[in-house]
């Protein structure tokens, strides 16, 4: 079973290159971000036409989250639990194919500090508290999205490049960390342990040309999806496609 999850950086924008990688790389479940339109806009029927179910969590312009699979599945959770006053569409669950899996969108929490970062922290502890409930359950989770976080210094083409940045805040980094701690397995790095893998690339200063990446968007495992790892990475070349995303789709293959 091949698992991946791409923040597309606008459906519209990028449909060619969306049809383009499921036709190569026939994920059998894909979790988007940044669909950047709202549901009933989203384009299900030529999905549809690609060998794709659709569950979708859209916003207008901004955000959004869908689940992709070549079986149907069945929503399970819209929109993270634990602050019914936040609007923002930026998590959606549903169990797919024996396995239950989240696309997430975490806030970016730029600039920092502020409004926007403490809103991106508090949603990290919720996320903290409803992950561990998953995890009380026993079944196989896969949590994969966008995080916004570097969790290590090599998982930055330099650690020093992003000191100032929400995404590499002594916080933000803490936070993920307790969500490792609970029991999860950060697929792409229990296989690749050194680092040097990325999966966004911005657009300025030339960052896919010289390489200057990081990695941001993770697939974490409960223990009954992790003992079922095959392998993981990122597919590096979608990057450079043209009208790309500036991310690449990190994936997880499980048993």
């Amino acid at each position: 079973m091949l698992i991946a999850t791409f923040n597309i950086n606008g459906t519209n924008a990028r449909l060619p290159r969306l049809l383009e990688w499921l036709e190569e790389a026939r994920p059998d479940i894909a979790c988007l971000q940044e669909i950047k339109t709202m549901t009933e806009n989203f384009p299900v029927e030529t999905l549809r036409e690609a060998g794709y179910h659709c569950l979708v969590h859209g916003q207008k312009g901004f955000n959004g989250v869908a689940i992709l699979s070549r079986e149907p599945a069945t929503e399970v959770q819209r929109g993270l639990p634990g602050d019914e006053t936040d609007e923002q569409s930026r998590y959606l669950e549903a169990e797919v194919m024996g396995v239950r899996v989240a696309s997430i969108y975490l806030p970016n929490g730029n600039p920092q500090p502020g409004p926007k970062f403490d809103y991106k922290l508090a949603w990290m502890e919720r996320l903290r508290a409803h992950a561990a409930g998953l995890l009380e359950a026993g079944l196989p989770v896969v949590l994969a999205g966008d995080y916004n976080v570097i969790p290590n210094d090599d998982d930055i083409w330099d650690a020093s490049a992003m000191r100032d940045d929400a995404l590499r805040q002594p916080q933000s980094v803490a936070a993920y960390r307790q969500l490792l701690w609970q029991g999860w397995t950060d697929a792409v790095r229990q296989l690749h342990p050194v680092g040097g893998i990325w999966s966004f690339w911005d657009y300025q200063a030339g960052g896919w040309q010289r390489d200057h990446g990081f990695r941001i968007d993770h697939l974490l495992l409960s223990p009954a999806a992790a003992d079922r790892l095959q392998d993981a990475g990122v597919m590096k070349d979608v990057r450079g496609k043209e009208k790309a995303s500036d991310h690449a789709p990190a994936w997880v293959r499980l048993r």
